[in-house]
């Protein structure tokens, strides 16, 4: 679908394979001490994306080397709630097929539904929640997102998973619930989501990793618990605690990342 986006960025991009994609999430931008920037793309420069409208989110599409690997990074996300539709919320894992990219590393901040995961966990996603009825590969089958009924059962590719746990003291693993936003979940919901087996809740990751997945990719989720979720947190919820969050946990953040990176294959 984007291969003349893919076509039209600089001539770097293509003078080697690509090991591994990355999508950052809410307070990922920052994270990244890559031994060197091969290339920088402004979103506004890739056609039919556009920039994100959310504090916390750089606008770029970077081409640098990180833990030995070359990676492409888009530094910032869309989201479904900012109102644009499921093809720009899928775009960069889109533009990563058509680079080559065999791997997606996507990342977000989450609120906790386990009690037991504290401001600053970093929790490797195992599995998902999609109970809001947004599903990206809905429409007209593409065949090149594989075949018209994907199995999901495994979309977080387990040695991936394995090598994320491995790459920090402390990574946890856990189901992530994927919520549409961008209000925060109710003290029902929290619950709800809780005895369904929810770890973690957010407003981004799924609809790309659904997509990744049926592509072929194989796909990593890294979330940043920020908060207690609603009803368990003491206070009302706000966007600026979420990033004062990430910030705190920006080391042990850069470190998982680098050390999965360098742990590849």
């Amino acid at each position: 679908m984007l291969e003349s986006v893919a076509q039209g960025l600089p001539e770097v991009f293509r003078e080697a394979p690509i090991a591994c994609g990355l999508v950052l999430g809410s307070g990922w931008g920052d994270v990244l001490k890559p031994e060197a920037v091969h290339a920088r793309v402004p979103y506004v420069a890739l056609e039919g994306f556009g920039s994100s409208t959310v504090a916390g989110h750089h606008g770029e599409l970077l081409l640098l080397t990180l833990g030995g690997k070359r990676v492409a990074a888009f530094s910032g996300r869309r989201h479904y709630y900012e109102g644009c539709d499921l093809d720009q919320v899928v775009y960069p894992v889109e533009l990563l097929r058509c680079l080559g990219a065999p791997i997606v590393l996507l990342t977000n901040a989450a609120g906790g539904l386990n009690p037991d995961f504290a401001p600053g966990t970093l929790m490797a996603v195992t599995d998902h929640l999609n109970l809001t009825g947004v599903n990206p590969l809905r429409g007209p089958h593409r065949p090149e997102w594989g075949p018209r009924f994907p199995d999901l059962s495994y979309v977080y590719d387990p040695a991936l998973t394995d090598l994320l746990v491995r790459s920090g003291e402390g990574v946890r693993r856990g189901v992530y619930a994927f919520s549409v936003g961008p209000s925060y979940e109710t003290p029902a919901e929290v619950r709800a989501l809780r005895m369904l087996g929810g770890d973690a809740v957010g407003m981004s990751t799924v609809p790309e990793a659904v997509v990744a997945h049926a592509a072929g990719l194989r796909v990593a989720a890294l979330s940043c618990v920020t908060n207690p979720a609603a009803g368990l947190s003491p206070t009302p919820l706000r966007h600026e605690e979420v990033l004062a969050a990430s910030e705190a946990a920006k080391p042990r953040m850069a470190a998982v990342v680098t050390a999965f990176l360098r742990g590849l294959d």
